[in-house]
């Protein structure tokens, strides 16, 4: 075997601190285009809301610069700025350059948060060409300047970022942090063109379903609302919480549904527990109420899922105090038990708006046994296309 290619301990490599970051940004922000970038900014506005959660915090302010960087100010406590012990150094320091360094990762100083990995923060100073924190803490301002990633004298140039925050993009999700968020305001500025804008939503999600549904046809005015929660982690060795469950949901003309799913503010775009639990009982909850009332009588059938979300808009925002995503972007959340805590909060709810409200439960119904309707009609055509160029392949040829 050639010796030309070494394999020993000393090809062996250690990213120490942040350079597994600047190394491979991807694994940590999800992608290196446009969505990363911007995702950057959720990192830092994520640990503001969670201030809110906490009750320390009421309003945020998003601004992009005319030199095309992005502040974040908050009215929330601020960043440690003591001593850390172990590390020798300001608490913030560690905060910003050490990864798996934060305070949430117990219940005490935050019940729920969407920051629960102790990388935000430090992987956008690691991702940032340069990276300032002003603090208001203690009755004093405190300021300490990032280069690279590395507190300032310390310099590593990793690359140049050279595309632009778009302040429609960042729009657009801090606009769904205050929908989730009610009577939280945020404000976005964008000095570059003397643009600004204010979100604040005391309806929370009902007013998000009914945004969404602005350019569309709904079947009910009454958009469906409810909320509950539930105590988890009861054993002598588990820490207890309440995972908190909000619903909004409004029936539209269209072919297509729109589902969203967070936990913890977090857009899980890939689902997860609570979505399995929201479809799973919605599927249940409309086929028992259709059953009960003789309503699929021309069916023959009870209604698939697809049916029922069909031209569905809803919202689902489960707040949990240990949540289990699956990625460092969060975009699936994994705890086992909100599946069924979820499920829980449907059938109660949403069985009982059916019942009090039996014309909105009805059109919800027609809706879904109309796109049953045209899914065997679907099938039924594609099964008779199969069988005729099924009969057409096997014909004999004609006379030569």
């Amino acid at each position: 075997m050639s010796d030309e290619s070494e394999y020993g301990a000393g090809q062996i490599q250690v990213l120490e601190g942040l350079q597994a970051v600047r190394k491979r940004p991807a694994m940590y922000i999800g992608t290196t285009d446009a969505r990363g970038l911007h995702h950057l900014v959720y990192e830092v506005v994520d640990n503001s809301i969670d201030e809110a959660l906490a009750g320390y915090c009421e309003t945020i302010e998003v601004t992009i610069h005319e030199d095309h960087s992005v502040s974040v100010s908050d009215d929330g406590r601020g960043i440690p700025v003591d001593h850390h012990e172990e590390y020798d150094r300001p608490a913030v320091d560690v905060i910003m350059t050490v990864l798996h360094a934060g305070g949430k990762f117990d219940n005490k100083s935050y019940q729920v948060s969407g920051g629960l990995h102790g990388v935000g923060v430090s992987v956008v100073n690691a991702l940032s060409k340069w990276l300032e924190v002003e603090i208001k803490r203690d009755g004093a301002l405190w300021k300490q300047r990032f280069d690279h990633g590395e507190p300032e004298g310390e310099l590593e140039r990793v690359r140049e970022l050279t595309r632009e925050f778009a302040f429609s993009t960042l729009e657009s999700r801090l606009r769904e942090l205050a929908f989730l968020n009610s009577g939280v305001e945020i404000t976005l500025t964008d000095e570059r063109d003397d643009k600004r804008q204010q979100f604040r939503y005391e309806g929370g999600i009902r007013e998000f379903v009914a945004f969404l549904n602005e350019t569309k046809t709904v079947l009910h005015e009454d958009v469906i609302y409810f909320e509950d929660s539930e105590r988890i982690g009861t054993g002598p060795d588990v820490e207890g919480g309440e995972v908190q469950v909000e619903v909004a949901m409004q029936a539209t003309d269209e072919l297509q549904g729109s589902l969203h799913a967070f936990a913890n503010n977090i857009n899980t775009r890939e689902g997860g527990t609570h979505m399995t639990g929201f479809k799973t009982a919605l599927t249940r909850v409309v086929n028992d109420y259709a059953t009960d009332n003789d309503l699929l009588r021309d069916l023959d059938d009870t209604l698939k899922g697809e049916d029922i979300r069909e031209g569905l808009t809803a919202v689902l925002s489960v707040k949990h105090p240990d949540p289990q995503f699956e990625g460092q972007t969060k975009t699936k959340l994994g705890n086992s038990e909100v599946r069924g805590i979820v499920e829980s909060a449907m059938h109660e709810h949403l069985g009982t708006f059916f019942e009090e409200n039996p014309d909105t439960a009805e059109t919800i119904v027609s809706k879904a046994v109309e796109a049953a309707k045209a899914r065997k009609a679907a099938q039924k055509a594609e099964e008779l296309t199969r069988r005729k160029s099924a009969l057409d392949s096997t014909a004999l040829p004609g006379k030569l």
